[in-house]
């Protein structure tokens, strides 16, 4: 049969070029090429604010500025240079109108076009502030609010600039302004001492703002960062779980055509007259299509158990999934599992979830990393709740580490203190809250040393249900 002799002769071909075992890793690396495998999360980046912040934040302004204006001069009945004050608020309203009629508001500014309306704000500020009485105006203060908006939203010589437009701005202001509205024939004139502690009032305010700001937004730009790690370790896990139900649907799916393949092939091997190629050929197609099925029977086989095992599973087979990849040679690793009450008889059936062998995983590993010999996990459940405790006798955590351990980036890397427990810890720590549980450090209480993690669920954030 031409036919048949054309598939044995391509199958012939394919053996002459074996699969091995190297490029059969390749293939399941390329499997786990997924962005949010391979690729660490990018570190967010402070470059500007919204057009439209700036927008509103003028809208603002200026609804402040002509209140302020109208009340001191209509209300309070002070002689006010009201031409040159509707002038410069009007300088605001057209750049607001024209920023909403040629650009748009939903964008993104860049770092200097940001920069450019907060130094017109500025300086918008500041000539009417001089025109009504300089640096003894009390809306003087207000001068410190655009250094405050680039501390928390642009790179720092931009914020630089802006602080010393600023600070320039409140020098001018002290030795060179306009009189005060005041009452009529009665001009207030402030000592010059007292003018430069209203610069000094400025110049501290502005500094002590930018400091405050800029703290801020790291720490959000951090939090930020560490969240996007953890929400990446969480897919990474879910993506790699997920390769396992491929594989099965993959093998139920190819199961059908190889069965076809088998009978024609059988068919051939009956019909053919042995001893020749067509026979040959008809016979290696059979046998490397059961070879296949044999294949597929254990991996659809293997899902099966795994779903069994993984998806319910008892409190010690996921400490021990957890663990598993974190043992050292020359630490021994203890896993204990007990009732809080002895009489209790209804152990926990969990629901296998990746955030949780992940979280514990991170635990056992930093406790591996630092224990001198030994290494305990220790799970306490109860009709309530379920408790695990990672104990190790290393070092134990410093004092330093202590205060900061779930917080992102603790950059302290020296195991003679406990340090290098920055965004593990973190990750770790989210997933067990986002668990619904609850995490604790501590050090082991005295003569024993080393270090501890508590982690705490209420049994039903755990448990499988019934039905499932």
């Amino acid at each position: 049969m031409p036919r048949a002799s054309a598939i044995g002769k391509a199958q012939k071909c394919a053996y002459n070029r074996p699969v091995t075992s190297s490029q059969a890793t390749d293939v399941c690396m390329n499997a786990l090429a997924d962005p949010l495998i391979q690729q660490p999360p990018v570190a967010t980046r402070r470059g500007g604010v919204r057009m439209r912040t700036l927008v509103r934040i003028r809208w603002i302004a200026i609804a402040g500025q002509s209140a302020a204006v109208l009340f001191v001069r209509f209300v309070l009945g002070f002689e006010t240079p009201m031409a040159i004050c509707v002038a410069l608020i009007g300088a605001s309203i057209l750049v607001n109108l024209g920023l909403t009629g040629l650009l748009t508001r939903q964008r993104m500014a860049s770092p200097w076009e940001a920069t450019i309306q907060l130094a017109f704000d500025i300086i918008q500020l500041s000539l009417l502030v001089g025109f009504t009485g300089g640096i003894i105006n009390p809306f003087v203060m207000f001068l410190i609010a655009p250094t405050t908006v680039a501390a928390a939203a642009l790179p720092p010589k931009n914020t630089a600039f802006l602080s010393g437009l600023t600070l320039i701005s409140a020098c001018i202001l002290t030795v060179s302004a306009a009189p005060l509205p005041w009452v009529p024939g009665n001009p207030l004139d402030l000592p010059p001492l007292y003018r430069l502690g209203l610069l000094a009032a400025v110049i501290t305010g502005v500094g002590f703002n930018i400091l405050y700001a800029w703290r801020v937004s790291i720490e959000e730009d951090r939090l930020r960062m560490a969240l996007a790690a953890a929400e990446a370790v969480l897919a990474r896990e879910q993506r790699v779980a997920a390769l396992g139900g491929l594989a099965a649907a993959a093998a139920h799916e190819l199961g059908t055509p190889l069965a076809t393949i088998q009978i024609t092939a059988k068919e051939m091997v009956k019909d053919l007259p042995k001893d020749t190629p067509a026979a040959e050929d008809a016979q290696l197609i059979l046998s490397q299509a059961q070879r296949c099925r044999d294949i597929l029977k254990s991996l659809s086989s293997g899902e099966a158990v795994r779903d069994r095992m993984h998806e319910r599973m008892s409190l010690n087979a996921l400490l021990h999934e957890a663990a598993g990849p974190h043992t050292l040679p020359g630490v021994e690793l203890n896993i204990n599992v007990t009732a809080r009450n002895p009489n209790a008889t209804n152990p926990p059936v969990l629901t296998r979830r990746q955030e949780i062998v992940h979280a514990l995983g991170a635990f056992i590993e930093n406790a591996a990393s630092f224990a001198e010999s030994r290494v305990d996990v220790n799970a306490v459940w109860s009709n309530a709740e379920i408790t695990i405790v990672v104990l190790d006798d290393g070092p134990g955590f410093s004092e330093m580490a202590l205060a900061h351990l779930g917080e992102p980036y603790i950059s302290q890397r020296d195991p003679d203190s406990g340090g290098g427990l920055g965004l593990g810890f973190f990750i770790a720590k989210t997933l067990v809250e986002r668990s619904g549980g609850r995490v604790s450090f501590d050090n082991r209480a005295s003569p024993v040393h080393g270090a501890m993690v508590r982690a705490t669920w209420p049994r039903a954030a755990l448990e499988a249900s019934v039905a499932g």
